[in-house]
């Protein structure tokens, strides 16, 4: 159960590395996606958020530059004991608010499918077709920063 949850900017190694350890555990262990596919070329272009409870790590989220004044959110995992609670929301609004500041207009993901109505209750809508990525099937989904 969250407690005490705080999101903050990964600027230092060892908070990086709190994230890609979500990750590894969450993409790689639980979704069996390979390594090789998470992590990808554009970490160190990245700005890695992590959502801690108290001082333990337990979700996280990256922001990237994407076509001229948008942000593409990616990586969005939290620990599963810590799913269901408002987690993801607190990571994705942190995410929504350094985006504004950093001027983006809209912000783009690609969504796991079983995650669609979750983007969607966050405002995000559906652009284009289901894909496959790692094998999972995901959808294109923008939203407009106003």
């Amino acid at each position: 159960m969250l407690l005490t949850p705080t999101v903050k900017v990964a600027k230092q190694d060892e908070q990086r590395e709190q994230a890609f350890a979500i990750r590894r555990k969450v993409f790689v262990e639980e979704q069996k996606v390979p390594l090789s596919l998470e992590m990808d070329e554009w970490e160190n272009d990245s700005i890695h958020f992590v959502l801690y409870d108290g001082d333990k790590a337990v979700g996280t989220g990256r922001l990237r530059p994407w076509e001229g004044q948008s942000g593409k959110v990616e990586r969005v995992a939290v620990l599963q004991d810590y799913r269901g609670q408002g987690s993801g929301r607190i990571i994705m609004k942190a995410i929504e608010e350094y985006a504004r500041k950093l001027g983006m207009i809209r912000l783009v993901l690609n969504a796991q499918v079983q995650a669609q109505k979750f983007y969607e209750s966050l405002g995000f809508q559906v652009e284009g077709d289901i894909f496959l990525d790692a094998g999972i099937e995901h959808i294109k989904m923008t939203k407009a920063l106003s």
